[in-house]
């Protein structure tokens, strides 16, 4: 009977685990016509992806029912503009909270693992109480945290060491580590990295040279939770504006070369901002392109993509073991 009842017991929690994660799935499927497998889908047509707009940096609470992202209007800046999944259905985009100057440039949203905070880039003032030569930089790392009613707090401007160099598109892992572009007149530009240090960082580090002398302006990392891998865009040196999504793996504490995501996902347009969904199963990223209208003047779309990532980092890695 112990037995029987252990078994029981076991079946339900099964039952339960696999219901949250069809959920979740469910939640996804709400915003498109179909779930992605080896071939990359647009992802939300004619709610996130939108014809004349521009969409970016996705990123999902642990629980994929709220969203952030990169999203504007043609010839607008960029904002941050969230969605929740409540009562069976997502809400409307509607620009984040925190993000409704639309003055300012906020951009490259990155939840924690926790969902108890929201880093993202801003040119935003800062206080005046600080420098002229921090106040001169127009870019800089805010983030907001969760309050015990379940809103967002006012954006917090991150300190040292962030505050007086270039950062952008802070990601955490999740033990608390920082992976961001970065650079300074004395440092070139390329994917850095910070150790949490009891919720403090003290010291900056540029990463190895296997990911950061991969093509020029090397940007927008996706850190894995457990830093297993990065992944991250890179434009190619003979190709302005084509930029390419790659993927370093970690190794026994070391960084692999890094490999190109495919040719499904990397084309002759401006494929980056990659993310990756908190249960691992879906890869996200926008493809760009750059549109002339009448008068002879250009501007830029981007649309969201996605596309089944436990499929693809397997056939990477086995390409990776045959040679």
């Amino acid at each position: 009977m112990k037995f029987i009842k252990t078994l029981t017991i076991f079946t339900i929690l099964l039952i339960l685990i696999v219901a949250c994660k069809s959920n979740e799935q469910s939640n996804l499927a709400l915003l498109s016509n179909q779930i992605p497998t080896d071939t990359p889908l647009v992802f939300a047509p004619d709610i996130i992806s939108i014809d004349d707009h521009a969409s970016a940096s996705i990123t999902f609470n642990p629980d994929m029912t709220e969203l952030f992202l990169n999203h504007r209007k043609q010839g607008k800046n960029y904002n941050i503009y969230t969605m929740k999944f409540l009562d069976g259905k997502w809400s409307k985009l509607e620009l984040a909270p925190f993000s409704t100057n639309l003055e300012y440039l906020d951009f490259h949203p990155r939840f924690t693992t926790k969902g108890d905070r929201l880093y993202f880039g801003s040119t935003r003032p800062v206080p005046d109480t600080l420098s002229e030569s921090i106040k001169s930089k127009r870019l800089h790392q805010w983030y907001v945290e969760r309050t015990e009613n379940g809103n967002w707090s006012d954006p917090i401007l991150m300190g040292e060491p962030f505050i007086d160099r270039y950062i952008m598109g802070a990601a955490p892992s999740e033990n608390g580590n920082l992976y961001f572009t970065s650079g300074t007149r004395t440092e070139e530009e390329g994917i850095y990295y910070t150790i949490n240090q009891h919720g403090e960082y003290d010291s900056i580090k540029r990463m190895d040279d296997v990911i950061n002398t991969n093509g020029k302006f090397i940007a927008h990392p996706y850190i894995a939770p457990d830093e297993s891998y990065l992944i991250y865009d890179s434009e190619k040196a003979s190709e302005p504006n084509n930029t390419n999504l790659f993927i370093s793996f970690k190794i026994n504490g070391t960084w692999t070369k890094s490999y190109s995501l495919g040719p499904k996902i990397n084309t002759e347009l401006a494929d980056g901002t990659g993310t990756v969904s908190p249960d691992g199963k879906y890869l996200f990223f926008s493809r760009s392109e750059k549109k002339t209208k009448e008068d002879g003047s250009t501007y830029w779309v981007s649309t969201m993509y996605w596309m089944d990532f436990i499929m693809l980092k397997k056939e990477i890695l086995k390409n990776i073991n045959s040679n």
